[in-house]
């Protein structure tokens, strides 16, 4: 089943935002135990996808470094991550398309595949992650087939991935409570609270 969930599966990690708790550094390129917070999520997806898409913005050579395919947003105001969405929606090579932020470093490669394996269970709909009562959008898989529905929201003025997944009864993946892997290095002081030599 990882051979058939891998081959049909595009994976798209977002880069693209302003940074602004990182004093608008951009995130995906800060160091975290030794090498840049993107390249903890590449290495996590690497094993799940040949079709491997960075949303970002700016430093795009320093991007490509780790990716097979750049998308970036069609304006430069930093819209949000439901541009990040919608471009990687229209680029993706594979029926669907798995989605995750570009700061959360311990995502691991096993909850990757769980995510698969329950939007096969589903496969026309959208499947999003849920902890402690809380959605996260931005933990995600999208059927490709829904590129013109988030284009459709988009043009209508959504820009709430959580309202849009939400709209095409999307199915949740739960993880435990005390689950760390969706932790959210989003600013310095988690950075350093983390790790100490996080820069």
């Amino acid at each position: 089943m990882e051979t058939d969930a891998r081959s049909a599966t595009s994976v798209l990690i977002l880069a693209g935002g302003r940074g602004q708790r990182m004093g608008g550094r951009d995130k995906g390129l800060i160091s975290w135990r030794g090498k840049p917070l993107i390249q903890w999520l590449c290495d996590a997806a690497r094993p799940v996808t040949d079709d491997l898409l960075i949303s970002c913005n700016r430093n795009y050579d320093a991007y490509a470094e780790h990716a097979d395919r750049l998308v970036c947003d069609d304006d430069d105001t930093f819209p949000g991550p439901l541009a990040g969405i919608r471009a990687g929606l229209a680029a993706a090579r594979h029926s669907r398309l798995l989605v995750l932020p570009c700061d959360t470093p311990l995502i691991d490669s096993n909850l990757l595949w769980a995510m698969l394996h329950k939007a096969l269970e589903r496969p026309d709909q959208p499947l999003m992650l849920r902890q402690r009562g809380q959605l996260e959008p931005l933990f995600c898989v999208i059927p490709k087939r829904l590129a013109a529905t988030f284009e459709r929201s988009w043009q209508q003025g959504l820009r709430s991935p959580r309202q849009v997944l939400l709209a095409q009864s999307c199915a949740l993946l739960d993880l435990d409570d005390t689950d760390p892997r969706l932790a959210n290095l989003n600013d310095p002081t988690l950075l350093r609270q983390a790790l100490p030599d996080g820069t």
